[in-house]
């Protein structure tokens, strides 16, 4: 069987949505995000990967992002290093092989903390939800922002319509699901938001030796709720199908990649799933191309306790996990890629992994 992601326009629910302005609040406006939540059902249970057009993320945003983006990671490597912050505080920069995303599951790599990518964090802070007071600084700390001309412009407005599209899509997974419409939003108020933007490090043309040792970023699920990726079209990406072979994947023109993480694979008692994937070093003819990505996290409050629904569970499908807070799950996902410390608590996860075809 062919691996294929699907592609799904969800302009229904940014131009036809009852909130939208200047939204025509019709049957048929009705009908048109009822099939496009039909469409994300069917590619959640099946792929748990999906492409998305119809977001209405202007391109002038996102191509000023990414030439940001570059200016900075052209930077020498002292100069980043200077925008370092300790491990346990998921903002600034990684430097190449500081981390190991295959310990977020519990999976033991030959060579420990050995990605080669490097990447830049930024996020949402306590301040930006002056409603919620009292929100820890460990999960909501402030961002460093490098002295590169438009950085913090244009990071500041890519992140935005990122969390636009996040939300979006977490009020057609409500849809999809037969839940409330503010079921997500009553869990998202004040959502650790975290925007990575990734580039992989070798520099274009160094000649490798493909002996398997080299790892652009190890085998993992993302942590919460919904990831919206924006990659370029430089080959490396894959991910794991339900037949246990990596396959790979590249975004069409103008479409952002979208995956499930484990909140929502938990929540919904792996009705639909949080997709394990990875890079593989972006070898063309031997040599390594530069490849970009930056991926836009949105995992929930760092309160709110995410237990299965109800209506995902029956005498054939029993609950496969027990409440989680969101904020205890993130920080045993991050101890164990920016910290070392393997995550005990991703077995089911990691046992795909093992038992993945490499």
């Amino acid at each position: 069987m062919t691996f294929r992601i699907p592609r799904v326009d969800i302009s229904a629910y940014v131009t036809d949505a009852p909130d939208a302005h200047d939204a025509p609040d019709t049957r048929d406006a009705a009908s048109r995000r009822a099939a496009v939540a039909a469409e994300i059902d069917a590619a959640c249970r099946t792929a748990g990967f999906i492409q998305i057009v119809g977001h209405g993320v202007p391109e002038t945003v996102t191509t000023r992002f990414v030439a940001a983006m570059d200016r900075f990671f052209a930077l020498d490597l002292e100069t980043k290093k200077t925008y370092r912050t300790p491990p346990e505080i998921n903002r600034g920069y990684s430097p190449p092989k500081s981390e190991s995303l295959s310990l977020s599951l519990g999976v033991e790599s030959a060579n420990r903390m050995n990605d080669f990518f490097e990447a830049f964090n930024v996020g949402a802070r306590a301040a930006d939800y002056p409603d919620t007071p009292g929100l820890p600084d460990a999960d909501y700390p402030e961002n460093v922002w490098p002295e590169v001309d438009d950085f913090e412009a244009a990071v500041t407005a890519y992140f935005a319509e990122a969390a636009r599209v996040a939300r979006t899509l977490t009020r057609i997974f409500a849809d999809a699901l037969g839940l409330a419409p503010d079921y997500f939003s009553a869990r998202t108020g004040h959502s650790i938001d975290v925007l990575r933007m990734n580039n992989y490090a070798l520099p274009e043309g160094t000649e490798v030796a493909l002996d398997g040792d080299l790892i652009g970023m190890g085998e993992h699920t993302d942590f919460g709720i919904v990831t919206v990726l924006w990659a370029d079209q430089v080959p490396g990406l894959q991910v794991l199908g339900t037949d246990g072979v990596w396959h790979d994947v590249q975004p069409d023109d103008g479409a952002f990649l979208v995956n499930l993480g484990d909140i929502t694979a938990r929540m919904t008692n792996e009705r639909w799933m949080s997709t394990l994937h990875r890079v593989k070093p972006p070898i063309v003819n031997g040599t390594i191309e530069r490849r970009r990505s930056a991926a836009f996290f949105h995992d929930g409050d760092v309160d709110a306790i995410i237990d299965v629904l109800p209506s995902c569970v029956d005498e054939a499908h029993p609950a496969l996990y027990e409440p989680v807070i969101v904020g205890e799950h993130i920080t045993a996902k991050l101890q164990g890629s920016r910290i070392g410390l393997s995550n005990a608590g991703a077995q089911r996860e990691s046992a795909r992994v093992l038992s993945s075809k490499r």
